[in-house]
């Protein structure tokens, strides 16, 4: 259980990120919902936990943008006193060839998916480090450990998370701290439920277990990282998808 802990979900309006707080509130912990958008999809992340009993707000912060999310982090913890769970979901695609990739295109994608994890996780490490306690958990994909034709932004920035996420858990690890990666595969998330039937199917002749994930799978596996379970485990990369990375 996650009693009185508190915990920060980036991109927590609507896909794994919502599936993730959901988790979290249901366990008992005080639960952030971080968008950057759409407020009214995280007004429904946090009505859904209310409605069960849960204890949940939204605060808005770009996680690309450092200074945002300084101030952001300044008022959580004036606010909580603390975090004890902080999860970087936050993330975007900007897919495309890389022979006609934009310069934008790729700097967009590192700048929220990579640059956003390591812009939340320098702000709130001072109060992690102060507590000697907490968990930090970052979302990669398996995109990031195999690569992904069409997606050499994506996956430079997912593997810029595993990266990130074992260098911070080796300075973290002598107060306590536990910094681990969850790599998902294919997501039944609203991109994926987009797709046509021929491309859904071409998708899961690639998977092992012959199905596509749903989001609560990796709501799971954020769990139980972040519970007492899990308090020996630390830079570590939990791949959740199906076989893909066997």
């Amino acid at each position: 259980m996650l009693t009185d802990k508190t915990a920060l979900v980036t991109g927590a309006g609507r896909g794994i990120g919502r599936a993730i707080a959901l988790k979290l509130a249901k366990l008992g912990a005080k639960v952030i919902v971080n968008y950057s958008g759409s407020k009214e999809k995280a007004e429904e992340t946090v009505e859904m936990i209310r409605s069960e009993g849960g204890n949940a707000e939204a605060l808005q912060c770009d996680v690309s943008d450092y200074k945002a999310c300084g101030e952001l982090a300044k008022s959580v913890i004036e606010k909580y006193g603390r975090l004890d769970i902080l999860v970087n979901n936050a993330g975007i695609t900007k897919d495309g060839l890389l022979m006609s990739m934009s310069e934008e295109d790729y700097d967009k994608v590192l700048d929220t998916n990579l640059k956003g994890a390591f812009n939340m996780m320098r702000h709130f490490s001072r109060t992690f480090l102060k507590q000697r306690s907490g968990r930090i958990i970052n979302i990669s994909s398996v995109s990031g450990v195999l690569g992904n034709a069409g997606q050499a932004n994506y996956s430079a920035s997912k593997a810029g998370i595993i990266g990130l996420t074992k260098s911070a858990a080796r300075e973290m690890a002598s107060r306590g701290i536990c910094v681990n990666a969850v790599a998902p595969g294919f997501i039944e998330t609203d991109m994926v439920s987009a797709m046509g039937e021929d491309i859904r199917q071409k998708l899961v002749e690639k998977i092992p277990l012959g199905r596509i994930g749903q989001a609560a799978e990796i709501a799971e596996a954020v769990a139980f990282l972040a519970g007492d379970a899990a308090a020996y485990i630390t830079g570590q990369v939990l791949c959740v998808d199906g076989g893909m990375a066997i």
